[in-house]
């Protein structure tokens, strides 16, 4: 992994502009026109609306909000907690809107780490994201994805568990393929998806208000009652809660390729934030006036159940939503994480290849399908939920070190033109409630908490061993360049601006 130089006359902050594809005509030997290989500014506003949307809602609000309730101790204290975590998490939004307006790199936490604190802060983030926290999440989701999409099948009886790994299988395998065959497909596909999601809420949404003003208020009754709320459990329901809007940062994954960020990042943020807020919130209003809290706790699937006592046979949809939900979490997901390996690359921490685009198709296509084998490894070999639990606090720690860094920039870098600026109060409240769901980790699950700890150290000696260390054996170097040169030639990718 050696640092590469940016071909002269190419900056990173200018990689991308706007201009006609190559024309091959398929053939990669072909002559083509002048022009630089390169990333493109496709992603419109609405584009970027569904990136956020259509990554936070995921599974989640359709299979199981009873976390929050069960914690939160009484139908109105949820609700309160639903609305708190929105703003909340608009408060993180608003932090990285003013990040992205900024820094105008993509790669979202790991570059604003990497521009306030330095490239082995930086390193230690990419290195937990690249071993577990990525490709374990992938999994999960599109698990649920492959569960969900052979539940109409296979009705009444379970879906058999090999089924739902071959059909979790082909969904990772589709979504790496768009990727990374075309920008403006993929973008285009999560606004579609993204509005299958709003549609899905709608049709809980709109017949459950109906049922509210017919007069079915007898869930709503003494909703606020103080004797079954548990203070213990608050912050356990909070950090169900926040859970749930997690995927509001993704839209800075790639601020470069966005159509005039400084206008589009903060106001994609702030529209997906209140959509998001008002979704959730609304459809719980809805599950609570069609079942019980004692219903609600006891489904595994709150949105079946919903739809089973009040639209009879239509319930049968309700799988596919939730799987076209999954399916769009995984496009979002990918499409920005990616880029985060994109920017790494070109930062010298990983090696140079995941910086090349496709000459024809010019998507980061090495970047996108990096995780492939290690999300099918785990899918069929390893304890996902398991990692994700020894990694999920790192999340928010670095989450929260990214908002500090805002606060940080603003002493360190006073000169750095800022197009959206928030109150120092924002970036303080929301860093605080990062530190406070990491404390509340170590406290509630110490032995997975120290496991997940003890793995992301090891991002420290491989720092220092990969990158630090510049002089390195040269059959490293022999190699490390064979393999370069091999995996330009197959996967038909060059380096920017070429």
């Amino acid at each position: 992994m050696t640092r590469k130089t940016v071909p002269k006359g190419v900056s990173p902050q200018s990689n991308f502009g706007e201009k006609e594809p190559l024309r091959t005509n398929g053939d990669p030997h072909a002559e083509a026109p002048e022009e630089k290989v390169e990333l493109r500014k496709k992603v419109t506003l609405l584009q970027g609306i569904s990136i956020i949307i259509g990554t936070i809602i995921g599974a989640g609000i359709f299979i199981s909000p009873k976390g929050i309730l069960k914690n939160s101790g009484s139908v109105g204290m949820s609700l309160v907690i639903w609305v708190a975590c929105g703003i909340l998490s608009l408060f993180g939004a608003l932090c990285y809107a003013e990040l992205g307006t900024c820094i105008k790199k993509s790669g979202g936490h790991y570059t604003y780490i990497l521009e306030a604190f330095g490239p082995q802060m930086a390193f230690v983030r990419l290195w937990v994201d690249m071993i577990a926290i990525r490709p374990a999440g992938l999994a999960v989701i599109a698990l649920a994805f492959g569960r969900y999409i052979l539940e109409p099948i296979f009705m009444p009886c379970g879906v058999p568990i090999i089924a739902v790994k071959l059909a979790t299988a082909i969904g990772i395998t589709t979504v790496m393929y768009i990727n990374s065959m075309s920008v403006t497909w993929t973008t285009r596909l999560q606004v579609f998806l993204t509005f299958s999601k709003l549609l899905a809420i709608a049709i809980i949404i709109f017949p459950g208000l109906y049922q509210l003003f017919k007069g079915e208020t007898k869930n709503f009754e003494n909703a606020f009652e103080f004797n079954t709320v548990d203070l213990t459990g608050l912050p356990l329901a909070f950090y169900s809660g926040m859970y749930a809007y997690a995927g509001w940062f993704y839209l800075n994954f790639v601020t470069e390729e966005v159509e005039n960020p400084e206008r589009t990042v903060p106001l994609a943020i702030c529209i997906s934030m209140v959509i998001v807020t008002i979704c959730y919130t609304l459809t719980n209003v809805a599950y609570y006036t069609v079942m019980s809290a004692e219903e609600l706790l006891a489904s595994d699937a709150v949105a079946v159940t919903f739809a089973e006592k009040l639209m009879g046979n239509f319930s049968f949809a309700v799988p596919i939503f939730v799987a076209l939900s999954c399916f769009g979490s995984m496009n979002g997901c990918l499409f920005a994480i990616s880029r985060m390996f994109y920017v790494a690359s070109r930062e010298g921490q990983l090696p140079e290849v995941f910086s090349m685009i496709h000459i024809r198709r010019h998507t980061p296509l090495p970047a996108v399908i990096v995780l492939y084998p290690v999300t099918l490894l785990i899918l069929f070999l390893g304890d996902i939920y398991s990692l994700l639990n020894f990694m999920s606090f790192m999340r928010w720690l670095f989450i929260g070190v990214a908002v500090v860094g805002l606060i940080y920039l603003r002493y360190t870098r006073p000169e750095m033109p800022r197009p959206f600026k928030v109150p120092l109060f924002i970036p303080a409240v929301f860093s605080l409630t990062c530190f406070f769901m990491v404390f509340l980790s170590l406290y509630s699950d110490p032995v997975n908490t120290g496991i997940g700890f003890a793995i992301s150290l090891t991002g420290i000696p491989a720092y220092y061993i990969f990158i630090h260390f510049h002089r390195k054996p040269n059959w490293f170097q022999k190699f490390s360049d064979i393999v370069n040169r091999s995996l330009q030639i197959i996967l038909e990718v060059v380096p920017v601006g070429h």
